[in-house]
């Protein structure tokens, strides 16, 4: 049984002192979300801390899209979900296969690569926005998906590399030195001995860039204007475009589009943990 010193209480102390506050800033946004989106029209706005007749109609509305500004929300969910999936997947293509070359094959270049990889976070992603909308429009990729599936897999895949060749950097290489004494082939020791011992890291970097393309605003409004080609998030954003705002529907919606991504992080969240501080220190 632990027993309690009055140092341990006055720790506990301070830690409820922070950890309360900072749970009531987190779960309020949360909580006012959930209230307008089962309010209706009348009493969204009415003050109550809650409605006096809680309804599911407004996620009807949302699903059946009956109102103009949801004509195309099943469409734009898919939108949203094939551009995230495809930035996840390139990114851990791109990501795994240049930590593998640096890490373990210890290509020429290897250290100058990683050091232009941490150097271009030294530059906001949102003053990016302009030169790849220009040399978007030079390959004639605007309004085209590929053009945000590019330009996210291009931000994310920086991070991820170095955090998979940090994670990399910790597997002995021994591992490898036996593999090739056996008669492995470089492609051999990729996917028989690196991937299998890398999948930690691999879903953790794979999850970080699905819903960092999951959330994207910025990039997905500037390079994509189609209402058949946009995503969620952006369609969301015509709710505000008018003087009486449907705020109940709005809410509705913007609660559905935040459930996969926290389905997804609840369902990786032990990955996520050991795989982005797998290479936090090296040993």
């Amino acid at each position: 049984m632990k027993r309690w010193t009055p140092k341990a209480v006055a720790t506990e102390a301070k830690l409820l002192l922070i950890g309360i506050p900072v749970l009531l800033w987190t779960l309020i946004p949360v909580y006012h979300m959930v209230l307008f989106a089962i309010s209706s029209k009348d009493s969204a706005t009415s003050g109550h801390l809650w409605p006096k007749n809680p309804t599911l109609d407004n996620f009807r509305i949302v699903f059946q899209q009956k109102h103009f500004y949801l004509d195309h929300f099943w469409l734009q969910l898919w939108n949203s979900l094939l551009i995230a999936v495809s930035v996840g997947a390139l990114t851990l293509f791109v990501a795994t296969t240049a930590a593998f070359a640096i890490s373990r094959l210890r290509v020429r270049g290897g250290r100058t690569v990683m050091n232009l990889a941490l150097f271009t976070y030294f530059i906001p992603a949102a003053f990016l926005a302009v030169p790849m909308y220009k040399t978007m429009g030079n390959y004639g990729l605007l309004n085209s998906q590929w053009a945000l599936i590019l330009a996210m897999v291009t931000i994310a895949s920086p991070y991820c590399i170095w955090v998979l060749k940090q994670a990399s950097d910790k597997l002995p290489y021994e591992l490898d030195e036996a593999a090739r004494m056996d008669g492995a082939s470089p492609l051999q020791l990729f996917r028989l001995v690196y991937l299998p011992l890398m999948v930690p890291s691999l879903v953790a970097v794979g999850t970080y860039s699905l819903l960092l393309a999951w959330n994207e605003y910025l990039y997905a409004f500037l390079l994509l204007s189609n209402d058949k080609s946009v995503t969620l998030a952006v369609a969301l954003g015509n709710f505000l475009s008018a003087d009486d705002s449907p705020w109940e529907l709005l809410m509705a919606t913007g609660l559905i589009y935040a459930l996969p991504p926290a389905a997804i992080y609840y369902a990786f969240k032990r990955y996520m943990v050991g795989g982005l501080t797998a290479g936090a220190v090296k040993s």
